[in-house]
Parts: C-alpha cells; sequence; structure tokens
C-alpha cells in the first residue's frame, strides 16, 4: 500500500526570511532565504511563476539544510514570482512574502562587459570543454590504436594463409623433418 506525505501548514513554524534572488541571468536565477532559529525544517518549498500568468513551477526538496535553490528554464527578459516556505514534520510554514525579479535581457548582460573582461564562470566552461576534448580525443587514439592492431594481425593471418608462400619454400627438409622421420616427415618418406 503506498504512503502518500501530506503537508498541513502549522502555526508553529515560521515563514522563510530575507528571500533573495542572486546570480541572475537570462535564464537561471538562484533565490536564497534565512529561517527563523530553532525552527525544525527538514526542507523547503519554492513556488515560481511568470507575472500575469496562472501556471506555476513547483520545486520541494526534504532531509535538506540548504537555504537556496536554483531556479532554471526561465526567459530572458521575463518578470517572476518566488514564494518560499519551510517543510518540518508537522507541516508546512506559511509562504515567504512574495519576490518579483526581472531576468535580463542576453544583450544587456553582454553590453555590461568589456569586450577583454573574462569571468571566472567562462574560464570554468573553457577548463571543462578541454577535459571534454581531450576524453573525445583519448578514446578516438584508442579506437585507432584498436583498428591498427586488428589490421595487423589480419593481415599476418592472410600472409600466412597465401597459397605461394615463399617461407615454406625456403625451408629445407632438416626443418620438416620430425623424430620418427629423420628424412622430412610422412610425405618424404622414401618408402
Amino acid at each position: 500500500m503506498p504512503i502518500s506525505l501530506v503537508f498541513y501548514s502549522t502555526d508553529s513554524l515560521s515563514a522563510p526570511l530575507n528571500v533573495t534572488i542572486k546570480a541572475l541571468e537570462g535564464n537561471s536565477a538562484i533565490v536564497t532565504w534565512d529561517i527563523l532559529e530553532g525552527d525544525p525544517v527538514i526542507g523547503f518549498a519554492i513556488t515560481q511563476q511568470k507575472k500575469d500568468v496562472r501556471m506555476l513551477r513547483f520545486i520541494q526538496e526534504v532531509n535538506t539544510t540548504t537555504r537556496s535553490c536554483a531556479l532554471w528554464d526561465l526567459e530572458e527578459d521575463t518578470e517572476y514570482i518566488v514564494h518560499v516556505q519551510s517543510i518540518s514534520m508537522s507541516g508546512t510554514s506559511p509562504l515567504s512574502e512574495p519576490v518579483l525579479f526581472r531576468t535580463p535581457k542576453e544583450s544587456e548582460k553582454l553590453a555590461s562587459k568589456s569586450p577583454d573582461e573574462v569571468t571566472m564562470e567562462e574560464v570554468g566552461q573553457a577548463a571543462q570543454l578541454r577535459a571534454g576534448e581531450l576524453i573525445i580525443i583519448v578514446v578516438v587514439l584508442v579506437m585507432w590504436a584498436g583498428v591498427i592492431a586488428l589490421f595487423c594481425r589480419q593481415y599476418d593471418i592472410i600472409k600466412d594463409n597465401e597459397p605461394n608462400n615463399n617461407k615454406d619454400k625456403a625451408k629445407n627438409s632438416s626443418e620438416c623433418s620430425t623424430p620418427e622421420h629423420p628424412t622430412g616427415g610422412l610425405l618424404r618418406s622414401k618408402v
């Protein structure tokens, strides 16, 4: 029988405080908040809504002590409203005060940065790209080494099975002899 958790609002848990938006990008943001000392919080719930649109995104996390959450898939140059709730074993807190923010246009973000300025985020992305490129190069080299080894093996097998193999003609009869037939084996023995 499946168990479902139902959270009921409780007056003993305070609403999150100081809800703020940080690291605001064209398509993402980070929401942070504080809780009162002593509140038995085991998680949080966030509602995210475009201003003037009825549809909500609901994010819920339990068994965490984090006080921040990344909001993703945001549209640039769009206003959003965010509420945060704390979750305890006995239920959820009231909603925090709403926070209204607007995502920037990518062109605004790029215009505010000088052409020579490089952010740490861009450096991190370049390092990740280099690591990915190195992995691809190593995989391709290993595959090529395997192909070359397989080709050499097949070439030796084909060369050994050639009907006009000059190696057999160059062997003298003593190389083909056995202890039972010192004159050259069964086919060369004189009867």
